[in-house]
């Protein structure tokens, strides 16, 4: 067991509770050999490649294979552990906070990022608003900035045309969702499609005419801010990832790391464990 040295590395508290949300292995279920790297290293890689922005390749030797660490993350996210534990922690921190576990508001915004060489012609775009060369993160928050989803298309796709299918992820991942608010590139046609197609009212928050500068504008802050926390992670500054499920992948435990920090600091002021949740997940694979 390797020593824990570096500030993403995961705490007792953080690990108690991410270990009992993971997938069981697969030699636990009777489907392959015993893991030869114990899970809290994986993770700690994860997170030290997330907040750190290193290079897979550069991953410090007291850590597992950076092939392994970046497999298992590919292997969790296709499974759909890596969502489940976020909707899990999620719904922990809103219950911690006094709000209902499931969220039926939230608001949805873009970030356009510049792209690493490493990032294909085919997944990068440039955005001409923006003048931006690279991808565009599609993101969907509570009214308490915790995300429910990511999605992640070249830079030239619209906002308008990539929400389409936000939209619609959004109404089958989550069915309870009744309002969308956004701003005002999400207008037009969009708003009646919402709400024939995924049964979502949506709901504009626009710039007060004849002003200039910095706003704080209703709503949309809150997203503006979820973004600014995953910025916080070095990794996010940029797009390195080849495969935008990566980028998708690396940036939804930008989020997972956030609710453990903030629920296990709740929780250590409250009781000596962390809060109880779910364990059924998926097998991994």
């Amino acid at each position: 067991m390797r020593r824990r040295r570096y500030p993403s590395d995961t705490t007792d508290a953080e690990w108690a509770l991410l270990e009992a949300l993971l997938p069981p292995a697969a030699c636990e279920v009777g489907r392959g050999r015993p893991e030869k790297h114990p899970r809290r290293e994986i993770v700690d890689g994860l997170r030290y490649l997330v907040d750190n922005g290193i290079k897979w390749r550069a991953m410090p030797s007291d850590f597992p294979p950076w092939r392994k660490i970046y497999g298992f993350a590919r292997r969790w996210a296709a499974s759909g552990a890596i969502s489940l534990i976020r909707d899990e922690l999620r719904r922990a921190v809103r219950i911690s906070s006094g709000k209902t576990p499931q969220a039926t508001a939230v608001i949805v915004d873009s970030q356009s990022v510049k792209a690493s060489e490493t990032v294909g012609r085919d997944s990068r775009g440039f955005d001409g608003a923006k003048l931006i060369n690279g991808r565009k993160r599609h993101l969907a928050v509570d009214t308490r900035g915790l995300v429910l989803l990511v999605m992640v298309t070249p830079a030239d796709v619209t906002d308008r045309e990539a929400a389409k299918e936000l939209l619609f992820r959004l109404h089958v991942m989550h069915p309870e969702i009744a309002t969308v608010w956004a701003d005002s590139n999400y207008a037009g046609k969009l708003v009646a499609w919402a709400k024939d197609r995924c049964d979502i009212t949506l709901k504009t928050v626009r710039r007060p005419p004849n002003t200039k500068g910095f706003v704080v504008l209703p709503r949309r802050w809150v997203v503006e801010r979820s973004l600014a926390w995953i910025m916080r992670a070095r990794r996010h500054c940029r797009d390195h990832e080849r495969l935008p499920q990566v980028s998708e992948t690396l940036i939804t435990w930008a989020s997972i790391t956030l609710m453990t920090r903030r629920l296990t600091r709740k929780s250590a002021r409250k009781t000596a464990g962390p809060p109880a949740v779910q364990t059924a997940l998926p097998t991994a694979a």
